[in-house]
């Protein structure tokens, strides 16, 4: 299977979220604001930084304070941190969440595929996340790999009391995807679906998913998507949040939908999602 062919033309013409960026990552430290700039002309005009655990939470949460218009946070900590959560942990995220810059508890959730911390620290320190989530009021942003029953169970626990939730970076198969989507998550969806060597199984169900409950995200620097010509990168290697819009069209190529169509929803879902205030949201969906 070839790479798939890209006609995509930048910038779209609905402004897009990109709903799972990690900025922090010290390969954007020499050129943060020309990536915030090329972001912006190709049509991403607002970015929710990943916040994976407390240092890199109270840092994304100082830069999207700076540039509130174009940026938010997450607080949480990532399952690979999980062993490090402690009581101090979880009341420094408690105050994390009193920053007006902060719209989500996590990167948080269970991560079995490479253990760097045990399935007992990971369980424990998710529920514990998902707790202050359900304090709080605040939706989830959640990670999964090769834990999707002991996920799926444990949230499914907590049924009537979560808040919004989405499955970030969602690679799963369909029967996967519709369980959490019966519990009302949202899926987001990133260049994994734009991999012929292990995403293709995306482009067969993505369509069928509720556009109201599907959202776009770069997950920079990972995951470039692979797609022919590729993408102008101004670093070798590092995913870039203006790449959103490919994501987008293999996403519209793998359904029925028009990428205006999909842009338009999965903007306002976003909007919906993190809460966004009516000065960043309103001028997002004055295009759509």
């Amino acid at each position: 299977m070839t790479k798939l062919q890209s006609k995509t033309t930048l910038p779209v013409n609905c402004p897009l979220v990109d709903i799972g960026a990690n900025l922090t990552n010290k390969r954007f430290d020499s050129d943060f604001e020309e990536v915030l700039h090329r972001a912006i002309g190709a049509g991403v005009q607002h970015i929710i930084i990943t916040g994976t655990n407390i240092e890199e939470s109270q840092k994304a949460a100082l830069i999207a304070s700076n540039n509130p218009l174009q940026l938010s946070s997450t607080a949480g900590v990532h399952p690979h941190d999980a062993k490090l959560m402690t009581k101090e942990t979880l009341e420094c995220m408690k105050s994390l969440a009193k920053v007006s810059s902060v719209r989500a508890i996590g990167e948080c959730g269970l991560d079995f595929n490479r253990n760097f911390s045990t399935k007992e620290q990971q369980i424990k320190a998710f529920e514990q996340q998902i707790e202050l989530a359900i304090e709080l009021r605040l939706p989830l942003f959640l990670h999964e790999r090769d834990a999707f029953e002991e996920q799926w169970q444990l949230l499914s626990s907590y049924k009537n009391q979560l808040p919004n939730v989405v499955i970030h970076c969602f690679t799963g198969n369909k029967q996967q995807a519709f369980k959490y989507l019966d519990l009302g998550f949202y899926l987001g969806i990133t260049a994994w679906i734009c991999d012929e060597r292990r995403g293709l199984h995306l482009q067969e169900f993505v369509g069928d998913i509720p556009l109201e409950r599907l959202m776009i995200e770069s997950d920079s620097p990972y995951l470039t998507p692979r797609v022919k010509p590729k993408p102008t990168l101004t670093v070798k290697g590092r995913n870039e949040p203006h790449t959103l819009p490919y994501i987008l069209e293999v996403i519209a190529n793998s359904s029925s939908k028009s990428t205006d169509t999909i842009a338009a929803q999965t903007t306002r879902n976003a909007i919906d999602f993190f809460k966004l205030p009516q000065n960043i949201s309103e001028p997002l969906l004055q295009k759509c």
